[in-house]
């Protein structure tokens, strides 16, 4: 059995289907006889009834097709639904492909930078130990070098010191020439002591520039 719907829509638009009543003549009244007013009224009475069943069979089929376009809007919505539904899945799946390309493209070039970078740092400590091996041969041969000349620089600070120290003969200078050559030999020790204080502070100044390399060196190569 089908269901039944309300009549809500309506289409003036449409053209109605038109009711064909019987036609019925009407009853003529013979002259000098008697007129039968319960014939009459029956045949009035099954003229209406006849108009009757054809207004009720026309509603019949008029609401038959309300129906059937009803249930054709119903089946026309459902499938526009449907479509729409396909349509939102097929766009949330290309999204999501296009997310995942994106995670993969990111992740790629975060382990291409990485491997660079691992490359780059392999090649900074190839570098830096090369360097320090050059700097330990470099080291090792001016320390035979020192080994070898240090009697060499033994000897000529002696023979420096003997130059500088010369003995004084002052046995015969007046009192003037006492004080002319003291201030000579204050003047003398005083550029002495300059010089071993520049001298002083440039080998610290070498010992604190070793001292920072081989800290550098030390700390790269951890």
């Amino acid at each position: 059995m089908k269901p039944t719907f309300p009549c809500y829509i309506t289409d003036e638009s449409k053209p109605k289907p038109r009711v064909f009543a019987p036609s019925i003549s009407i009853p003529k009244i013979p002259e000098g006889e008697k007129v039968d007013f319960d014939d009459i009224h029956r045949k009035r009475q099954e003229k209406d009834l006849t108009e009757l069943q054809f207004l009720i069979e026309a509603h019949f089929i008029q609401r038959k097709k309300d129906e059937e376009e009803l249930i054709a809007l119903v089946n026309r919505i459902e499938k526009r639904r449907a479509e729409r539904a396909e349509q939102q899945r097929i766009r949330t799946e290309q999204e999501k492909e296009r997310q995942a390309r994106l995670a993969e493209e990111k992740e790629r070039k975060e382990q291409e930078e990485a491997r660079k970078k691992q490359d780059e740092d392999a090649k900074k400590k190839k570098a830096l130990t090369n360097m320090t091996q050059q700097y330990a041969g470099v080291q090792q041969k001016q320390d035979g070098k020192r080994g070898a000349k240090r009697q060499t620089e033994r000897e000529k600070k002696r023979k420096i010191l003997a130059e500088r120290k010369k003995p004084l003969n002052i046995d015969h200078l007046s009192e003037e020439k006492l004080k002319e050559k003291a201030s000579e030999l204050w003047q003398w020790m005083m550029a002495l002591e300059a010089e071993k204080f520049d001298l002083t502070e440039k080998l610290k100044r070498q010992k604190y520039d070793i001292n920072l390399l081989q800290n550098r060196i030390q700390a790269s190569q951890r």
